[in-house]
């Protein structure tokens, strides 16, 4: 096979399997070199006046301007943020939904031994759903946090261990940091908890929510009130998914199992939304419906969010006063989300990269001040648990509480789900395929049917579904 017509190919299949070839050899067969950046035995080059940053929104952006000491300015469009000695970050910027930011970055990856010093990736994020495809050890587009100089067992020393693990290859090779911790809690409104249990105060309303069972039985006081306990199915999703045995895609196979925890996800949900604990107007999340849900006029009592979700979504869809949200332990511990932060493979701006990563992910002081300014629950254990009892950190939005309280715990156990290269898709379709049997459009079985056939086109490689029941 000639060597253009092998490298296409291999173009074409990192681009349609989720990290199935590795990178390495594709950069490889294209002419490129994936070590050139790599080693801390190569003499320093010289920095390049470009540093690229791939991600899906502004949150990284605004983050680092908050606290890296080396932003000038920041283009008014957002897409440019001049460094104080000259360098340029440039912002590329494409939505998460439906894999479109990984299409992009993709392409711009295949492209990196090829192309220009200023147009070369030099940072990229990922999120949990996907990350393990960018930390694939074969793959080699994510460099070792060592390459940079960066030392985990010291520099990063007090993160959550479970945001390292998630962040390294299967060798065990950290290949990524965050600054994010995403431990997840129910956000209920006080007004609801009032009118239904007598008070707002969440120790007592904690109790009230405290597993499934006992959630199931506060679910009725609630709707004897007229309210539902969440607005929709999908709200649930991520306990469930957080609790997983196995990855949806085991590494080196072409099956996709739907495990147990997803199967009693799908029957629980149809329980509950028949029981009128749901709302059945509201389809899914991050839609029109479901930010209506969280607004002063909705009937939901409460949302299971991080800290991002937070400050995200419900902050800016409530249209009511402040103080009017609360926070409490959720029924069962779980992570949602989580943003990384990559050194590509081949960037020319290593001393920058270097230095980005240890002040966003490793500096206990800048982490505590995003944790301030835009209630993100940040990386270091030991300034979660001061921001857990220090009163500065009471929200206003919360009416004065500490979220942060309720977070360090959650965090301090929680235990990643195993993860897959395939987890965006399979998160993302599971849902799709079985909101259409939850709203009563196709029955069990075609749902099961239609689930098949979106993963299979989302990835080709996948051959087969294997139901837990």
């Amino acid at each position: 096979m000639n060597e253009k017509k092998s490298c296409a190919i291999s173009r074409r299949s990192f681009l349609k399997g989720a990290g199935a070839v590795g990178a390495a050899s594709v950069l490889a067969a294209c002419g490129g070199n994936s070590t050139a950046a790599s080693g801390s035995g190569a003499e320093a080059a010289a920095e390049g006046k470009v540093i690229n940053i791939y991600s899906w929104n502004d949150e990284f952006r605004t983050r680092l301007e908050a606290v890296y000491s080396e932003v000038a300015s920041t283009s008014s469009d957002g897409t440019v943020t001049t460094l104080k000695d000259g360098t340029e970050i440039h912002w590329i910027i494409n939505p998460n939904q439906d894999g479109v930011y990984q299409q992009k970055l993709d392409e711009a990856l295949l492209n990196q031994a090829s192309g220009s010093a200023d147009d070369k990736v030099d940072i990229f994020l990922s999120e949990t759903d996907y990350v393990y495809k960018y930390t694939d050890a074969e793959a080699d587009v994510a460099m070792p946090l060592t390459d940079l100089g960066i030392d985990p067992d010291t520099d990063l020393a007090d993160q959550y261990p479970f945001t390292k693990t998630t962040a390294s290859d299967q060798n065990g090779v950290q290949r990524g940091s965050t600054w994010q911790c995403c431990p997840g809690l129910l956000v209920y409104r006080r007004d609801i908890a009032k009118d239904v249990f007598g008070t707002d105060d969440p120790a007592t309303v904690g109790e009230k929510v405290k597993d499934w069972d006992t959630l199931k039985a506060t679910a009725e006081e609630l709707k004897a009130k007229g309210y539902f306990t969440f607005s929709s199915y999908a709200d649930t999703f991520r306990l469930y998914g957080n609790s997983i045995s196995q990855s949806w895609v085991a590494p080196g196979e072409t099956v996709c199992k739907v495990d147990q925890q997803i199967m009693n996800w799908i029957s629980d949900s149809k329980e509950w939304l028949d029981a009128g604990y749901l709302d059945k107007t509201v389809k899914g999340q991050f839609n029109d419906d479901w930010n209506k849900a969280m607004g002063s006029a909705s009937k939901v009592f409460a949302f299971l969010l991080p800290a991002w979700g937070i400050d995200f979504t419900l902050a800016p869809n409530w249209d009511g006063p402040e103080g009017a949200w609360a926070v409490t332990n959720p029924p069962q511990e779980y992570n949602w989300g989580g943003s990384y932060i990559h050194a590509c493979t081949g960037t020319d701006n290593l001393e920058h990269v270097r230095d980005i990563i240890l002040a966003l992910t490793s500096n206990k002081d800048n982490l505590l001040k995003i944790s301030k300014d835009y209630l993100d629950f940040t990386n270091t254990m030991s300034g979660m648990r001061d921001a857990a009892t220090d009163d500065s950190f009471a929200s206003s939005f919360l009416g004065g509480q500490n979220a942060y309280e309720y977070f360090a715990p959650v965090a301090e156990n929680i235990k990643i789900a195993p993860l897959s290269s395939y987890d965006q898709g399979c998160v993302e379709l599971i849902q799709n395929a079985f909101s259409d049997y939850f709203q009563g459009n196709v029955d069990f079985d075609r749902a099961k049917e239609n689930f098949e056939t979106a993963i299979m086109e989302r990835y080709p490689d996948i051959t087969a579904v294997e139901w837990a029941e």
